[in-house]
C-alpha cells in the first residue's frame, strides 16, 4: 500500500493536532480516499483545509467534497459530505447496518466500530463521482 504524501503541510499539521487514537483512524480514511481515486480512471484529488478540517475534492467538480474530522461525540470521527446530496440517504437505505449515520451529512465511526472496507470504499467512490453519476442518471 502506497502512502500518499502531504502536499500541503497545513493539512499535515491539522492531523498532527488530533489525539493519536483519532488521528490514526482519520489517516486511514485519508489513505482510502487516495486509493479509491487512484482506482478510478482520471480522478485526481485535491487536499485542502475547509473550515479548518482536511477536505478532499475530485478534479473538475465531478464529486462532492469529503471532509474528515473528529465528531462531536467523544472518541468518534466523522466522514462528512455536503448535506444536500442524496448519498447518506442512499447508503442508509442500501446498507442500513454498515455505518452510523448523522442526518444527511456524515458517517460517524466510534472507537469500537469496524466498518467494512468495501462499504467505505464504495461510499468514498460515490462521493468523489457524485455529480458525474447524477448527470449520467439524468440522461438515462
Amino acid at each position: 500500500m502506497d502512502q500518499f504524501e502531504f502536499e500541503d503541510l497545513s493539512v499535515a499539521a491539522v492531523y498532527k493536532s488530533y489525539p493519536k487514537s483519532l488521528r490514526s483512524k482519520l489517516l486511514g480514511f485519508r489513505q482510502l480516499i487516495f486509493e479509491a481515486a487512484a482506482d478510478m480512471d482520471g480522478v485526481k484529488i485535491t487536499e485542502t483545509l475547509k473550515w479548518g478540517e482536511p477536505s478532499y475534492a475530485a478534479n473538475g467538480g465531478i464529486g462532492t467534497p469529503i471532509r474528515l474530522a473528529p465528531a462531536k461525540e467523544p472518541d468518534h470521527v466523522g466522514i462528512y459530505i455536503h448535506c444536500q446530496t442524496s448519498l447518506i440517504n442512499d447508503f442508509r437505505a442500501s446498507r442500513p447496518g454498515a455505518f452510523r449515520y448523522s442526518g444527511t451529512r456524515a458517517l460517524l465511526i466510534g472507537p469500537d466500530d469496524r466498518p467494512a472496507e468495501k462499504d467505505l470504499r464504495d461510499f468514498i467512490a460515490a462521493a468523489l463521482t457524485y455529480h458525474r453519476n447524477k448527470a449520467k442518471a439524468a440522461k438515462a
